[in-house]
């Protein structure tokens, strides 16, 4: 989920011009994975993660040799209304302790186009590793106009099923396929 980060990495951004991969830091204030699933045919599910770390591996020369890493805990999850919450974080679903976390690990980018790329990593949520492809896009790369230093922004896709991480519960009343899109900022780092 949280990598879908890479997207940043797909083109060749006029921010690093040198041969070795730079390293960018996630901006948490702006980053957020939003999701959404079918609730029993009668209405659409949303939830979001928000805040998440790491570091995307940034190479501007070879966008396919760039990597990311990303990680956030399960219980910082939003849904809107605390009840839905606590379901979700119950052993209906993930069985959520303070320490769970989910992370994303790149293992391949394939540049698709000028700015897009199909991003491959292993996806570790509710204890199960999965390999997933998110679809990305750079939306801009350069200079942050209030932080003066290199920044790269993009969104990217995905869909996950649910009973692939032991959290199918209900299915398939409520969608076992579950709908990702992520969009995040990247800062240069220090």
């Amino acid at each position: 989920m949280k990598s879908l980060l890479l997207a940043g990495l797909v083109a060749a951004a006029p921010i690093a011009a040198t041969a070795a991969p730079e390293v960018y830091e996630i901006d948490s204030s702006h980053a957020q994975i939003v999701f959404s699933y079918n609730h029993l045919g009668f209405s659409t599910g949303y939830g979001m993660f928000s805040g998440f770390e790491g570091d995307i591996s940034y190479d501007a020369e070879d966008p396919a040799a760039s990597s990311v890493e990303v990680s956030f805990p399960v219980k910082s999850m939003i849904t809107g209304w605390e009840e839905r919450f606590e379901h979700f974080m119950s052993d209906d679903f993930f069985g959520a302790s303070d320490d769970d976390m989910v992370t994303f690990t790149s293992t391949g980018i394939e540049v698709t186009g000028e700015n897009t790329a199909l991003i491959t990593g292993d996806l570790t949520l509710n204890g199960v590793t999965k390999e997933v492809v998110l679809d990305t896009t750079l939306n801009q790369a350069g200079e942050h106009p209030m932080e003066g230093k290199p920044w790269l922004g993009f969104t990217a896709t995905t869909t996950l099923v649910r009973s692939d991480y032991n959290v199918g519960a209900f299915a398939p009343y409520v969608s076992d396929e579950v709908e990702l899109e992520i969009s995040l900022e990247a800062m240069k780092a220090e």
